[in-house]
C-alpha cells in the first residue's frame, strides 16, 4: 500500500515538472469500469433492411448502459448457426440472452437449454414452439395481417361488396410472423366472396428478388391482378418492379409490412406501394427490458409493440418528421 502511494506521488511530481499534468490525468480519466453484465444477442440474419435497423436500434440503446457488455451474433439465415451462437452464450454464462429466431421449431430446444441453465431469455420478433422463455417482445402479426386485410377489402369495394383478384407473397413459411400475417389477412377477406386468391402459398423468404420472380410468374399466368399482399415491404416492392417491367404496375395495388421510413414509407410516398403497415423493431425495447430484469425488477411475459397504417394520407408527414423529405 505504501509503495502504491509513493508511486502515485512520484507520478504526480513528474507530471508537474514536465508540464504534462493535463495529459497525464487525461490518460488516467480514460480508465473504464469493467462491464457488470453481459448480454448476448442472436440475430436471425442481417440480409434484410428491417434487420439492419433492428440491430442499429438495439446497439444505440445498449450504448446508454456502460455497465453492460453486448455480444452480437449473426445467424447468417441458418438455424444451425443460431443454435451454435446460443450454445456459445450458454458456455460463456452470459447474464441474459436476446434472440430473434429464424424458425421456431429448430431454435426452441436450445432456448429451453439456456433456461435450464438459469439464463433468462428474451425472445424478439418471432415466437418459439413453446413458452419456456422469460419474455416475448414483438408486434401482433395477426393484428397487422387483419388490418392489412381490412384495408384490402376497403380498397376493393368495401365490406360485403369487395371484388378482386389478389396475389399473396409469403415471408419464410416456417416463421411464425409469416403464418400470423397470413392468418390475420385471411380472417379479414374470408367473408368476401368476390375476392379470389390467385396462387397457392409461395415463399418469398422476405427477399425482394424472390418476390419479383413469384410476381413475374403470376403476371404471365393471369391477365387481371388487382392487389398484391406481401408479408414485408421489400417483397411488395419486388412485386411492383415485376409489374412495372411488364407495364402493368398502374392497374395493381401493392401492400407491404414494416414501414421503415427510408424504405417502405418512401415507396408509399413515391406511389410505388399503396400502403405499408408498421412493424416496429424490438431491439431497443429488448435492451430496456433486459436491464429491468438485471436490476431485479419484474417484467411482463409479453410486450406488444404498436402498429399503424401508412398510405398516401400520412406518408409525407412521417418522412418529414424523420428528416427524409
Amino acid at each position: 500500500m505504501k509503495r502504491r502511494i509513493v508511486l502515485m506521488v512520484v507520478f504526480s511530481l513528474f507530471c508537474m515538472i514536465t508540464k504534462f499534468e493535463n495529459n497525464c490525468f487525461a490518460v488516467d480519466a480514460k480508465v473504464e469500469t469493467k462491464a457488470k453484465y453481459t448480454i448476448g444477442f442472436s440475430q436471425a440474419t442481417i440480409t434484410e433492411p428491417w434487420r439492419l435497423l433492428f440491430n442499429k436500434e438495439l446497439r444505440i440503446e445498449a450504448d446508454k448502459y456502460p455497465e453492460i457488455e453486448l455480444l452480437v451474433r449473426d445467424g447468417l439465415d441458418d438455424a444451425q448457426k443460431q443454435i451454435a451462437d446460443v450454445e456459445e452464450f450458454i458456455s460463456r454464462k452470459v447474464d441474459v440472452i436476446l434472440i430473434s429466431p429464424k424458425v421456431a421449431q429448430d431454435l426452441t430446444p436450445v432456448v429451453n437449454k439456456a433456461m435450464d441453465h438459469n439464463i433468462p431469455v428474451i425472445v424478439l420478433d418471432r415466437d418459439l414452439s413453446n413458452k419456456k422463455y422469460t419474455q416475448f417482445i414483438g408486434g401482433d402479426n395477426k393484428l397487422i395481417g387483419r388490418t392489412a386485410g381490412e384495408y384490402a377489402v376497403k380498397r376493393l369495394g368495401g365490406k360485403g361488396k369487395a371484388k378482386g383478384n389478389i396475389v399473396e407473397i409469403w415471408g419464410g413459411m416456417a416463421a411464425t410472423p409469416a403464418q400470423d400475417r397470413h392468418s390475420g389477412f385471411a380472417e379479414s377477406i374470408r367473408q368476401e366472396k368476390g375476392i379470389k386468391n390467385l396462387i397457392p402459398p409461395k415463399d418469398g423468404d422476405w427477399k425482394q428478388d424472390l418476390a419479383y420472380d413469384i410476381m413475374a410468374d403470376a403476371l404471365e399466368k393471369f391477365d387481371k391482378i388487382d392487389l398484391v399482399y406481401a408479408h414485408n415491404d421489400p417483397m411488395a416492392y419486388g412485386a411492383f418492379l415485376a409489374a412495372k417491367d411488364m407495364g402493368r404496375e398502374k392497374e395493381i395495388m401493392f401492400l407491404g409490412i414494416d414501414a421503415i421510413p427510408a424504405e417502405g414509407i418512401k415507396w408509399v410516398n413515391q406511389g410505388n406501394l399503396t400502403a405499408t403497415f408498421l412493424y416496429m423493431t424490438p431491439g431497443a425495447e429488448g435492451i430496456r427490458q433486459a436491464m429491468k430484469l438485471l436490476k431485479g425488477e419484474k417484467i411482463a411475459p409479453n410486450v406488444v409493440l404498436p402498429t399503424m397504417v401508412i398510405d398516401s394520407t400520412n406518408a409525407a408527414e412521417i418522412l418529414k418528421k424523420n428528416g427524409l423529405l
